[in-house]
């Protein structure tokens, strides 16, 4: 498994598989910052270039998982890799609990612990379930989305492609949040919240707009 990335975000990611035993031909991928040693905690090794990912991925395993958190960062780092014959793989955290009935995750997608997501629950690919947030029934999360700690999402909402839940947000039950919204930490989000804005406050309220995401 290649944790793309090799700060912040891809140590939470190296918590999820040590815990569950899955260290084997771990690697990061980082050929950005030149402080990143050559094998991170003095184990694991981190590849520099876009050809040694190549590489590793031909001649010893094609599973990788993006270790980076910010939702635009992590689309383009999916097609990269994915354009190298990468196959996206989700962490999920042993101690994240996932109901047994209906509940679908897209390739890609972190789970950190003590997460919840209940019964008749769906997330896209390569999204972020942080630690302690809970996401209950028929809620819909569509791909790339970062939901921060302790976020709550009642029965029902949806989340568009691209949006930022922030810390200790709740999202109350039945409304719909557009592509590419950052809801700041603490907000309650009582009603639908259009594309491209930035919501704050009890209840959230738009504070800016922002501009479409293009690939």
């Amino acid at each position: 498994m290649t944790i793309v990335g090799a700060k912040g975000f891809a140590k939470e990611v190296l918590e999820i598989l040590h815990q569950a035993d899955q260290l084997e031909n771990v690697v990061f991928y980082d050929d950005v910052s030149d402080i990143i040693p050559r094998k991170l905690f003095e184990q694991f090794p981190v590849l520099k270039s876009f050809e040694a990912a190549i590489e590793y991925f031909n001649t010893i395993d094609n599973k990788f998982t993006i270790g980076v958190g910010n939702p635009i960062i992590r689309r383009k780092l999916y097609d990269k890799f994915t354009s190298i014959g990468g196959r996206c793989t989700s962490a999920i955290s042993n101690s994240a609990v996932l109901g047994s009935y209906d509940v679908n995750i897209g390739e890609g997608t972190n789970i950190l612990a003590g997460a919840i997501l209940s019964n008749s629950t769906t997330v896209g690919k390569a999204c972020i379930i942080y630690y302690n947030v809970v996401i209950t029934h028929d809620c819909i999360i569509e791909d790339f989305v970062e939901i921060s700690p302790a976020a709550i999402l009642l029965g029902r909402c949806k989340i568009g492609s691209y949006t930022q839940i922030g810390a200790n947000a709740t999202i109350l039950p039945d409304v719909t949040i557009g592509k590419n919204v950052v809801v700041g930490a603490g907000s309650v989000v009582t009603k639908n919240v259009p594309d491209n804005t930035v919501v704050v406050g009890v209840p959230a309220k738009i504070i800016k707009e922002l501009h479409p995401i293009e690939f």
